[in-house]
């Protein structure tokens, strides 16, 4: 399986978050996934960094380093087909980042790990 977290996925997964149910959890841990987080997700942490309204116990670098990159995941990269992929996007969702991921997961054919479900009125697998 093919897995794209979202970012709230990711930031419970790397801080033991119970919000992150155990199933959604047994697939992240599952080496025999492909794990992916995608850099749109780490902008994202770093634009509310910024403004304050994301604390982390460690540096955004640190947590990419030790939470994915240590864990086996894959940093997917923001492409071109990815941005025009945005442009077929129905307005099911109006937050830019979770329209990216849904573009990336539906390009590069990934499930989303997710609780919102507003991604289920788009063509992806979301799991949760």
């Amino acid at each position: 399986m093919r897995l794209l977290l979202d970012t709230h996925a990711f930031l419970w997964f790397a801080a033991g978050d119970p919000r992150l149910p155990p199933r959604a959890r047994r697939r992240i841990e599952d080496t025999a996934n492909d794990r992916f987080l995608s850099v749109a997700s780490v902008w994202e942490m770093a634009i509310k960094l910024s403004l304050g309204k994301l604390a982390l116990a460690v540096s955004l670098d640190t947590l990419i380093e030790e939470g994915a990159v240590n864990n086996g995941f894959s940093l997917l990269d923001f492409r071109r087909e990815h941005a025009v992929a945005v442009t077929h996007l129905a307005f099911h969702h109006r937050d830019p980042f979770d329209r990216l991921l849904v573009a990336q997961a539906m390009t590069d054919k990934l499930g989303i790990v997710s609780n919102d479900a507003e991604l289920e009125a788009y063509p992806i697998q979301r799991l949760w």
